[in-house]
C-alpha cells in the first residue's frame, strides 16, 4: 500500500489528474399553446401509465410549460443560437426553487415538407458539457439530417452553462504522493477513500442543495421540458455513451413521448455498479491488446513486436513513472497512472498514431512531451459534476468500502492484467458521497415506444459492445446495429455504412436489416 498522504492540499491539476474517469452534447418559440400542454406531463414516476395525448401537466409545473424561450446569437458562436429555460429544482415538490438550464441549437436548413423537428443531441460524460459537445460536431452530420432538423442540446442539470455542481477543487483535499496505483500494482484503497471522503464533504458544503436533484431521472424530465418548449410532440435523440442512459431513461418515463431515437455506444441499464467497472476494465484491456497488436506489426513500435511484450511494456512504463514521475513542465508531473489515462484516452478514440508517439516520448523519457500527456485537462467543474451524477445512478455509482474494493481487486486483475487494478478503485467513488442512490439498475423495455435505434461498436473500450447487445435486447421495440471495430461509438467515427443507416432512421424512421454489420 502507498504510505498515507502527507499534504492536505494539491493543485487542481493534480486533483483533476488523480480523479478524471473514462468519460467520454423550428421557428422561434414566443408560446405553449394549449395543445402542448396538453401533451407535456413533466413528472410521471416509473410504472406510472400515461399518453403523450392524455398526461396533463400538474398545476405546479405550468408556469415552466409556459415559457418563453429568447434564443439569441450565441456570443462565441454566432452561427448557433443559445438561450435559458427555468426547470423546478425537485420535479416532486416544483415550489422548492428553480435551477437554469442552458440550451443552444443550429437552426434547419430546411424548409417546408423537409423539416422535421428538433434533434437533441447529448454525449455522455456524465459531467461534460452537451453545448460544447454539439459546436464540435455540429458540421460533421450529413446535409440532409441537418436540412431536416434543428440540432439542440441542452447541458444536463449539474454540468456546464446550467446550474452547476461547485465542489470548489481548490478546498482542502488529499492524495497519494505517487498516485493511486503503487509501483507493485496494488491500489491504495484506504488512500482512495480518504480523498474520496473529503471531495464529497466539500461538495455537500458548496452544492449540497442542488446534488439529490442532478440524477438521471430529473434530467429525463428536462428533456421533456425542452421537447415541449421547441414545439415538438416527439422527442428525437441522438445520445452517446452514457448519454444512452438518459435516452433509455426518457422512454421508460415517457414512451409514448419518444420520437426517433439513437442510443449510441449503450449503457446496459440492469448491470450494478461493480460490473459496470469491471466490464469497463475487460474492454480497455481488449481495446489495448487490439493496438499493441497493430502496433507490433510496425518496425518503429514503442512498445514491442508482440502483444506480450507489450503487455510487459505497459506495466514496466507505469511502474517506473511511479516511481521516478516525468516533469515536463512547472508543477506537472506525470506519474503511472496519468499514462494509463492518457492510454484509456487514446483507446477511446481512438488515436493510435498519437499513442505510438507518446508511448515513445515516454520511453525515452523525453521531458518535452507535451504536458497533454497528462490526463488532467478535463473542465474544474468536471468532476463535481461526473460524481454527482453517477452517484445518484445504481448502474453508474458503486459505493464500496476499502476493504470491499480490495477483496474485488483478484477478479479486476484477472479480466484485464494491466488496467484492473487500476479500475477496481473506481468501486470507491461514491462511497461518501452525501446522496444514495435514486435510479436502481434494472431491465428497462420501454413498451409502446416507436423503434428504438441501438449502436453498439465490438471492441468499444468505455461501452462494452455486450451492453448495446443486451439494451437493444432489453427494449421492446429495439434494433441493433453493430460496427466492427475500434474506439468509443459508431456515429461520425469514420464508418459511411453507420452513418448512412443512422441517417436513414432519424430522415425516414428506416432500422437497418436485423443483424447489420458495419465496418
Amino acid at each position: 500500500m502507498n504510505a498515507a498522504p502527507t499534504s492536505d492540499r494539491i493543485p487542481r491539476r493534480r486533483l483533476r489528474g488523480a480523479l478524471a474517469v473514462l468519460s467520454a452534447c423550428g421557428l422561434l418559440l414566443t408560446s405553449c399553446t394549449a395543445t402542448y400542454l396538453r401533451l407535456s406531463a413533466a413528472h410521471i414516476p416509473a410504472g406510472t401509465e400515461a399518453t403523450a395525448a392524455t398526461a396533463a401537466v400538474p398545476a405546479g409545473l405550468l408556469r415552466y410549460y409556459q415559457q418563453q424561450l429568447d434564443w439569441k446569437p450565441c456570443p462565441d458562436k454566432p452561427a448557433f443560437q443559445c438561450t435559458t429555460l427555468k426547470a423546478p429544482l425537485d420535479y416532486a415538490h416544483p415550489d422548492a426553487g428553480d435551477i437554469t438550464l442552458a440550451a443552444t441549437r443550429k437552426r434547419a436548413t430546411g424548409t417546408g415538407a423537409e423539416r422535421i423537428g428538433s434533434l437533441l443531441y447529448n454525449p455522455g460524460g456524465p459531467g461534460l458539457p452537451a453545448i460544447t459537445g454539439l459546436w464540435g460536431v455540429a458540421d460533421a452530420f450529413s446535409s440532409s439530417v441537418r436540412a431536416a432538423y434543428d440540432l439542440v442540446a441542452v447541458d444536463p442539470r449539474g454540468v456546464g452553462d446550467s446550474t452547476p455542481v461547485d465542489c470548489d477543487t481548490d478546498t482542502a483535499l488529499a492524495l497519494p504522493k505517487a498516485g493511486v496505483i503503487t509501483t507493485a500494482g496494488e491500489p491504495d484503497f484506504e488512500g482512495v477513500d480518504a480523498m474520496h471522503e473529503k471531495f464529497a464533504d466539500a461538495c455537500q458544503l458548496h452544492s449540497g442543495r442542488l446534488l439529490p436533484h442532478v440524477g438521471t431521472l430529473e434530467a429525463a424530465r428536462d428533456l421533456d421540458l425542452m421537447r415541449a418548449l421547441v414545439g415538438d410532440e416527439r422527442l428525437h435523440f441522438l445520445g452517446l455513451s452514457i448519454g444512452t442512459y438518459l435516452g433509455t431513461t426518457y422512454a421508460e418515463l415517457f414512451p409514448s413521448r419518444v420520437g426517433r431515437m439513437v442510443l449510441d455506444g449503450a449503457v446496459d441499464p440492469a448491470i450494478d455498479g461493480y460490473h459496470r467497472f469491471l466490464d469497463a476494465a475487460h474492454g480497455y484491456q481488449v481495446a489495448w491488446e487490439s493496438f499493441a497488436a497493430d502496433c507490433a506489426t510496425r518496425a518503429d513500435c514503442p512498445v514491442g513486436h508482440s502483444v506480450e511484450e507489450a503487455n510487459r511494456t505497459l506495466d514496466a512504463l507505469v511502474a517506473a513513472l511511479d516511481q521516478n514521475p516525468l516533469q515536463p513542465g512547472k508543477d506537472v508531473t506525470i506519474t503511472g497512472q496519468d499514462l494509463l489515462l492518457v492510454v484509456t484516452t487514446a483507446l477511446r478514440t481512438p488515436a493510435w498514431e498519437d499513442l505510438r508517439v507518446l508511448l515513445s516520448k515516454v520511453t525515452h523519457r523525453v521531458t518535452t512531451a507535451p504536458q497533454k500527456l497528462s490526463a488532467a485537462d478535463q473542465e474544474d467543474s468536471f468532476l463535481g459534476s461526473f460524481t454527482a451524477v453517477n452517484c445518484l445512478s445504481a448502474p453508474l455509482g458503486p459505493r464500496f468500502t476499502p476493504a470491499q474494493a480490495e477483496a474485488a481487486l483478484p477478479e479486476f486483475v484477472r479480466v484485464s492484467p494491466q488496467f484492473g487494478a487500476f479500475y477496481s478503485t473506481y468501486l470507491q467513488w461514491c462511497a461518501h458521497w452525501p446522496v444514495g442512490p435514486t435510479q436502481p439498475s434494472h431491465r428497462i423495455t420501454a413498451p409502446g415506444t416507436p423503434p428504438i435505434l441501438v449502436v453498439g461498436t465490438t471492441r468499444d473500450p468505455a461501452t462494452p459492445y455486450a451492453w448495446s447487445q443486451a439494451l437493444a435486447h432489453q427494449l421492446s421495440s429495439g434494433r441493433l446495429l453493430t460496427r466492427n471495430g475500434n474506439g468509443h461509438t459508431a456515429f461520425l467515427q469514420g464508418s459511411t455504412c453507420v452513418n448512412t443507416a443512422i441517417d436513414r432512421y432519424l430522415l425516414n424512421g428506416q432500422l437497418p436489416p436485423v443483424g447489420t454489420v458495419c465496418t
